[in-house]
């Protein structure tokens, strides 16, 4: 039950600011945002039991995320959502040539954000690839656009943030409205129990929010990322932070630091 929150080119210097929960049971075994050693320039926490990631960023700008449909009723395909973005960054295709090479049938349902530096694509294997405009937009596990009340409760919540001067620490706070939000969005065009009573952060002792993520890319090409990480029942692990300079010398975290309630 994940959530992306993506604000394009809605503010003049910062092309793309992104603020992501991910959701996930408290026993798979994954690795916090980190500079790959396989893969030079690749900034991402990693699933260490597909190897893929959920999202990340490269050195030269690039940045892509995944959200998953659920599919209980199908067979594993042969490969894990998370290798889609993990090759993305590795690549140098654009975004929507990416999106037009994959062979969907060999994953399991996804939403697939991709930016290149110009053109931000949301490709799926249950839709068309779509090239996003301008504003802001939120993915879940469902079709872009669907109307999930906390979709629809971020993106009000980014674009005010946005619209403030949102920063790292900002973003990491806003993805941990645990609330669910009032009031009528308008009816889900995916109708579930979870896009019903959703909140955008989840506390629970088996599965809920594993990690915050906040992504804002500079118009000069610079790259601040930050990572929040969660235990059961939400209680606070590690943060991580990381900038990228435009000429791409400075590759190494600013630091790393846990954090206090």
């Amino acid at each position: 039950m994940c959530l992306i929150l993506i604000a394009y080119r809605l503010t003049p210097g910062q092309p793309l600011v992104v603020a992501a929960n991910r959701d996930e049971f408290h026993a798979r075994p994954s690795a916090p945002a980190h500079w790959w050693d396989d893969a030079p320039g690749l900034l991402a926490g990693r699933d260490l039991q597909a190897g893929g990631t959920w999202l990340g960023v490269r050195a030269n700008g690039r940045f892509a995320a995944v959200t998953n449909f659920t599919d209980p009723d199908l067979p594993p395909p042969p490969r894990s959502r998370g290798a889609l973005v993990a090759d993305f960054l590795r690549g140098a295709q654009t975004s929507t040539d990416y999106a037009a090479s994959i062979q969907g049938e060999r994953y399991q349902g996804f939403n697939l954000l991709l930016w290149d530096g110009r053109t931000l694509a949301c490709a799926s294997n249950r839709g068309a690839t779509k090239t996003l405009e301008p504003g802001c937009h939120a993915l879940t596990n469902a079709e872009l656009g669907a109307r999930w009340p906390k979709a629809v409760d971020g993106v009000i919540r980014l674009r005010d943030a946005v619209a403030a001067g949102a920063d790292l620490d900002g973003l990491i706070d806003l993805m941990r409205h645990d609330q669910l939000p009032e009031g009528d969005a308008g009816p889900p065009r995916s109708e579930t129990a979870e896009s019903r009573a959703t909140p955008c952060f989840i506390q629970g002792d088996a599965y809920g929010t594993r990690a915050s993520t906040a992504v804002i890319q500079a118009e000069d090409g610079s790259v601040a990322l930050a990572e929040q990480s969660y235990g059961p029942q939400g209680a606070l692990g590690e943060r991580r932070d990381f900038r990228i300079a435009s000429d791409v010398r400075n590759q190494k975290p600013i630091g790393t630091r846990p954090t206090q309630r």
